[in-house]
């Protein structure tokens, strides 16, 4: 079973920011999840490896960027002006399925591969 090395997360105070990294490789998409107690595994963002084309649920919009680096075959969620709502447990997946088009991955389901997750804490 292939494990994603994750690495990163914290406890940040509100309007900080933390970088999260993942070592994965033989992907068509890299994404981000996040998790509370009690709720549904939530999606944050995803990028296209061969293209990086990047996708993101409108709650982080403008404060978070997803982003691959290629060579070390990792990648890399920035959150920059965290919130008190972003406290969860933040998880990185991989897909290795072919999609055509524009159409790009957003349920867990449709990932193959993820990590431990690590936690971020944001205090108010």
């Amino acid at each position: 079973q292939v494990q994603l090395a994750e690495s990163g997360g914290g406890l940040v105070q509100t309007g900080g920011s933390l970088r999260l990294s993942c070592a994965a490789s033989g992907r068509t998409f890299m994404a981000w999840f996040r998790q509370v107690p009690g709720k549904e595994r939530e999606f944050v963002a995803a990028i296209k490896w061969s293209s990086s084309n990047t996708y993101y649920v409108d709650s982080v919009k403008g404060r978070f960027t997803i982003s691959r680096d290629s060579a070390k075959n990792t990648g890399y969620l920035i959150m920059n002006s965290l919130k008190p709502e972003d406290t969860a447990v933040y998880y990185c997946a991989t897909a290795t399925t072919v999609y055509l088009g524009n159409y790009y991955p957003k349920a867990p389901r449709e990932y193959a591969y993820w990590g431990q997750g690590t936690q971020v804490t944001v205090s108010a």
